[in-house]
């Protein structure tokens, strides 16, 4: 007894564990990891990342994915910059970035909800068409000189850079959401057997239209404070931005099998992403070496995702032929009773 409940708290905590591991091996390889600079600096390059991972976690959980965010990120942010450099105004081009970012989450949830056809392919081809619109319309150069826009990616509001401020706000956002509403358990729900789910009532088809505007709205923010950060409009920009996300998602303990996943987990997730490409970077790791190291913890965090699954499975099994056992028993003594 005691054993699994420390197991379960190992589970539970493991990622936490793994962050501090991660802090405590980047301090002693480089003692200026931990300074204040350098934790704003990691804080400030993970905003744009976090953000999508949280749009990539609230599908994931719902039995969904988006190949297209990064892509989607650079249309979006571009035209944000177009209209602010025409008109000067920074409402009205966040507004165009997320309006933008909607409609293609809404094409995509189109198809995959009326049609039933895979988010992997429908989201892999809007990734193609958004970028090429992307490149289209500046053809294929990037738009300079934005002026004050470029505060919202590189100004801070007291302390705080704004970017974080974002990241904070979204945090707080997504957390109520996932935890307390019904449309949160709606989407566990629909993720973890969306047969189930359609027999107790919920709506699946509005629940994954729902799921890709949340997404939709974050790409958007996320748009425009990428472009905030670089300074500039990059048609070709923010390129495997979706890997980030789904990255930081998947090692914060999210389930690609849907139906698990958190947002406090995805920030976890985030953070052990950043800090790994802090240090990499602070030690002059070859950026390709980078990548082969994000590719294996890829592999590997779902790896552990589809060996937990299975052991726990055969227990579901079990678990559900029993209640079986225990209808057909019910049944059969039932017309015995009558009689």
């Amino acid at each position: 007894m005691k054993n699994s409940k420390a197991s379960q708290l190992m589970t539970k905590y493991s990622i936490f564990f793994v962050l501090l591991v991660m802090i405590i091996i980047s301090t002693l390889m480089n003692p200026n990891f931990l300074s204040g600079r350098n934790l704003t600096n990691i804080a400030v390059q993970l905003a744009v990342g976090t953000i999508l991972a949280y749009g990539e976690m609230v599908l994931i959980v719902s039995g969904l994915l988006d190949l297209s965010s990064g892509a989607v990120l650079a249309l979006a942010g571009v035209l944000s910059v177009s209209v602010y450099k025409t008109t000067g105004n920074l409402l009205l081009a966040i507004i165009v970035s997320l309006v933008v970012a909607i409609i293609f989450n809404m094409i995509n949830a189109f198809f995959v909800a009326n049609f039933a056809m895979p988010a992997f392919i429908v989201t892999l081809a809007t990734q193609m068409a958004a970028r090429g619109l992307a490149l289209l319309y500046t053809s294929g150069q990037n738009i300079l000189q934005i002026g004050s826009y470029a505060k919202l990616g590189q100004g801070k509001l007291g302390p705080i850079p704004i970017p974080v401020i974002f990241m904070i706000i979204a945090t707080i956002v997504i957390a109520y959401i996932m935890n307390h509403t019904k449309l949160g358990r709606s989407f566990y729900a629909i993720g973890g057997n969306e047969e189930a789910s359609i027999a107790s009532g919920i709506n699946v088809v509005k629940s994954k239209y729902l799921a890709f505007l949340i997404n939709g709205v974050l790409v958007g923010i996320a748009g425009v404070l990428f472009m905030a950060r670089v300074n500039a409009g990059l048609p070709n920009g923010a390129v495997g931005y979706e890997m980030e996300g789904l990255t930081a998602a998947i090692v914060g303990g999210t389930s690609f099998s849907g139906g698990v996943g958190t947002t406090s987990g995805t920030l976890i997730g985030s953070f052990i992403i950043g800090c790994l490409n802090n240090i990499m970077n602070l030690k002059g790791v070859d950026s390709y070496i980078q990548q082969v190291v994000k590719g294996c913890i890829i592999v590997a965090a779902v790896l552990y995702d589809t060996r937990f699954k299975n052991k726990k499975a055969p227990k579901v099994i079990l678990q559900k032929k029993d209640e079986n056992k225990e209808d057909t028993e019910k049944k059969e003594e039932a017309p015995a009773a009558k009689a």
